[in-house]
């Protein structure tokens, strides 16, 4: 039963129903990114509509990035793969106006990165093993200004997006990259990591390099118990930091 306080249902513009129309065809047909899609004409004459609202439909489409379109010899309208990061801009325009904290942030990656890390633990490549080097050695040595200590921190939010990346389970490794980058975009926003800290960036390598090597010798359990420590040793530096932040524009 509907309550009187429940927001009015606004009603489906056509254009959008028969884009949803098109995506359940798709589906249905078991078409694949890439697979040719219908002429206009065809499209008119399968789903009962206009030109124009065929066209419209198409265009929402394209703007979730669920179908491109070529011009010129062997062009057309083809199914579409919307990228991680695509679709992870377009979660962030919902959060945009709600305000979240890093606290509700960390909520969230304390209970996943830990299972992230045990599920990886002895499945990763010798090179997957060697992207994730490779990131770690971009903060090798301590900064020395604020810009270097916040270029850091966000590489070595690069690494967690790179675990996300190797996550069997495609939900988690996305909730998870996700996290990475809203936490990436509000340290520059924020001018987060103003003073450089050698002990906790120690430290935070310090859990890194355990990790990885946890990961590559296939022990969840420690895997597990290093990336938890090392979620709840961010966690606790990226409060810190935000309130170095405020006293100091309370200051000014």
């Amino acid at each position: 039963m509907k309550r009187k306080s429940d927001p009015p249902q606004r009603k489906k513009s056509r254009p959008y129903q028969v884009a949803e129309a098109i995506k359940s065809w798709v589906v249905e047909r078991g078409l694949q990114p890439g697979d040719r899609l219908p002429g206009e004409a065809d499209m008119i004459a399968r789903f009962g509509m206009s030109k124009g609202t065929i066209r419209e439909a198409m265009r929402l489409l394209q703007a979730q990035g669920l179908v491109e379109t070529k011009t010129g010899p062997g062009g057309g309208s083809f199914v579409g793969e919307v990228s991680a990061d695509r679709a992870h801009a377009l979660l962030a325009n919902y959060f945009y106006f709600r305000n979240v904290s890093i606290d509700d942030i960390y909520q969230v990656r304390v209970q996943l990165e830990p299972e992230n890390a045990a599920a990886l633990a002895g499945r990763l490549s010798s090179e997957q093993i060697q992207e994730l080097r490779a990131i770690m050695a971009r903060y090798q040595t301590p900064a020395e200004t604020a810009d270097e200590e916040r270029a850091q921190h966000v590489d070595s939010l690069l690494f967690h997006a790179k675990l996300a990346e190797f996550a069997e389970n495609a939900l988690l490794g996305f909730i998870i990259g996700f996290l990475a980058q809203i936490l990436t975009e509000l340290t520059v926003f924020k001018q987060l990591y103003a003073e450089p800290n050698h002990k906790l960036w120690r430290e935070g390598r310090d859990h890194q390099t355990n990790l990885i090597e946890a990961l590559r010798e296939g022990d969840p359990d420690r895997a597990r118990e290093v990336m938890l420590e090392h979620m709840e040793l961010a966690r606790r530096l990226m409060e810190d930091q935000e309130a170095v932040v405020m006293k100091r524009f309370i200051a000014e």
